[in-house]
């Protein structure tokens, strides 16, 4: 129980790290929200808000940082463990001196891109900047953990020291003053593509996943899971992938969806049957696939559009096929489980109903399709997400049901808010680390070194760099652990002939896996606080439940049809054989095969479950990419294999009836 009762301090400390801010501070804090928000609005639109000042780029991304960052001292405590019920002097004092750095940087804006500031800038610019950078690394503590400032810390001074470091980490060398210019300055680190793809686009979005949040989206979409999926064989597991894979994808954050659902389907999981280890586990991948689930798939996709220089709705169509396998394989999962089980569902008459349900959550679906509408056809990605929260917020005050009052105005401005300061005090740190790897020319040079190292073997590189995306994503934030790999490792795996887009969700979805593999397994802890499970036994539950994630990266890195880049004919004869492959791979995992009956017992059960497990595998294959092999040619061998499979367990399950009827 203690790795339980870590887990509960876990869930406790996500919860709880914000501080409670008094009446004043909150209302500051929502000035500044609706001024970031008015801001954008601005520069996108060009307004024209402030007739005599030219807003250049980097001058509306430094007033975008006064309104925010400054925030991360007043939100977050300089230590986890508070004070959490006022906001202190010192704490007020930095924030002061943020935003008038952030302020007076944003005023010389035009002059310094003119002097070209970053590689001479006058002395107390300069001073601005050794401030700056050390609170960028504080507000990276408060925000993202200790972790994340390490990194940034490191990475920021390695400018200093790139000359002395072994290879292949040497790099150009620049002084402590320069290296201060170049990141708070230049257009490549803090004013870099994390700073930029914030205030461009991820803000609009976080806006849009605010007011659905704050207008009962949630609700609506529990309710509908439940009248939808609530009857069937396991079927409040089954909720909890519907439910939790929309939420998520509107949060972006693992954890907080696993602490707002869960608190709903994990007590009905329980009570259905489900151990509480395998219902959490349950949770927990349901919610770590959400942030990899279109159309909102979190602020890393739309850093990810920036850094391939591509719009975000090509990231989220690519994302689509991998994302329902990966749901597809729960779901079948789950049921094999409730199968092998005999869990049943939840009665009719405590379930919603569907009807009433969709009656009275309707705009959100509406709402949904026309942002697909604006990104798809209008082709609108950054106005996409503003015109979208207009629309849900007139309907929603239209419905009497759901209209906001005064109250739940600020509240859900608030609620932006928080969420801004947050990814602020992150992405701005990380920034730095882009302009590092930029400065010191490694990030070019490091490609070479790569392939040196894996002696020019593309498949030896692509696993190295799924060991690295783990092990990065541990201690790091999805986001902060893509863009250090976007920049360090990705233009090798890309030099190695795989697809751009390929490998950057690849990168995307290895860092995600830690959530839910122990020992960290950060998602499955959280989730298995709610259930009052075993912390590690839940993470081991949802490894083996979400053991096709693992898997989903290399295949469509291997044939990127599965990501849309490719003929229809590919797409689909890749997307049919892999469904049909996370069947066999799900039967292999939970011990039974749908149709055919538990598999469990003997040699017999035990040969079963390993030809079906290599026989799902080759199915789900990718053929017609870098492995030699035909789609057609996979999907034989996967027939033979499978087919032998599916005869042991025939013949498994023939006999065990045998048995049962003679002992009748």
């Amino acid at each position: 129980m203690a790795v339980a009762g870590f887990a509960g301090k876990l869930a406790s400390a996500e919860v709880w790290r914000h501080r409670q801010l008094s009446p004043y501070w909150r209302g500051l804090l929502c000035v500044s929200a609706g001024s970031t928000v008015l801001l954008a609005i601005n520069q996108i639109l060009n307004l024209h808000f402030f007739a005599d000042v030219v807003l250049i780029d980097n001058r509306y991304y430094l007033l975008t940082l006064a309104l925010l960052f400054p925030f991360v001292f007043i939100l977050f405590p300089i230590r986890r463990k508070g004070p959490y019920d006022r906001v202190p002097w010192y704490d007020i004092v930095l924030a002061l001196i943020a935003f008038s750095i952030l302020l007076s940087l944003s005023w010389f804006a035009e002059r310094a891109e003119a002097e070209a500031w970053e590689f001479a800038a006058p002395t107390g610019i300069m001073v601005m900047c050794y401030i700056l950078w050390a609170m960028l690394l504080d507000g990276a503590r408060r925000a993202g953990g200790l972790a994340i400032f390490c990194v940034v810390l490191l990475v920021s001074l390695y400018p200093i020291f790139a000359d002395k470091m072994p290879m292949p980490f040497t790099g150009l060398a620049f002084t402590f003053s320069r290296s201060a210019t170049y990141h708070i300055i230049s257009s490549e680190s803090l004013l870099g593509i994390p700073t930029r793809a914030f205030a461009n686009i991820v803000l609009g979005f976080i806006v849009f996943g605010a007011a659905l949040q704050h207008s009962g989206a949630g609700k609506f979409f529990m309710d509908f899971a439940f009248a939808l999926l609530g009857h069937v064989r396991g079927g409040p597991a089954k909720v909890a992938i519907f439910s939790s894979g929309l939420l998520g994808s509107l949060s972006g954050s693992v954890t907080t969806n696993v602490l707002t659902t869960g608190t709903l389907t994990i007590p009905a999981m329980k009570r259905m049957g489900f151990s509480a280890s395998y219902a959490a586990g349950v949770e927990a991948c349901a919610s770590t696939g959400g942030v990899l689930m279109p159309p909102i798939m979190g602020a890393t996709a739309f850093v990810m559009a920036a850094f391939l220089n591509v719009p975000y709705l090509d990231v989220a169509v690519a994302a689509i096929i991998p994302s329902l396998l990966y749901f597809f394989g729960l779901f079948v999962a789950i049921d094999a489980y409730s199968a092998r089980r005999g869990l049943k569902g939840m009665p009719r008459a405590e379930l919603p109903n569907l009807a009433v349900a969709i009656k009275e959550g309707w705009q959100y679906i509406f709402v949904f399709a026309f942002l697909i509408y604006m990104l798809a056809i209008e082709q609108q990605e950054i106005l996409a997400p503003y015109y979208s929260t207009v629309l849900l917020i007139v309907i929603n005050q239209i419905m009497p049901h759901t209209r906001w009052r005064l109250v739940d105005f600020m509240r859900f401005v608030d609620g932006a808010g928080r969420l801004f300061i947050e990814l602020v005090g992150v992405l701005a740190a990380v920034g730095l680390v882009v302009g590092a790897l930029t400065m010191t020319g490694t990030a070019a040079s490091f490609t070479n070194d790569l392939m040196l190292l894996s002696g020019n073997n593309p498949y030896v590189l692509l696993v190295a760099g799924a060991a690295i995306c783990f092990v990065l994503g541990i201690g790091l934030t999805v986001t902060a652990a893509y863009i250090f790999l976007a920049v360090v490792f990705a233009p090798g795996m890309i030099a190695s002939g795989f697809d751009p887009l390929a490998i950057h969700l690849f990168l995307l979805y290895w860092g995600m896996l830690s959530f839910i593999t122990p020992p960290v397994a950060i998602g499955a802890f959280a989730a298995a606080a709610l259930a009052e499970a075993d912390g590690m036994k839940t993470g081991f539950q949802a490894m083996r439940l979400g053991a096709i994630l693992y898997f989903i990266p290399f295949f469509f890195v291997l044939n990127p049809a599965m990501i849309f880049h490719g003929s229809w004919t590919s797409v689909i004869l890749v997307t049919v054989t892999a469904f049909v492959g996370v069947v066999f791979i799900a039967a292999a995992l939970q011990g039974y095969l749908l149709g055919v009956g538990p598999l469990t017992g003997g040699v017999l059960a035990v040969a079963s479950r390993v030809l079906l497990l290599i026989g799902g595998l080759l199915f789900a294959m990718p053929g017609g990419g870098r492995l030699g092999y035909s789609n057609i040619e996979f999907a034989m061998m996967a027939l033979v294999v499978s087919g032998l499979g599916i005869l042991a367990a025939f013949l498994l399950n023939r006999g065990r009836s045998a048995r049962i009827a003679a002992k009748g």
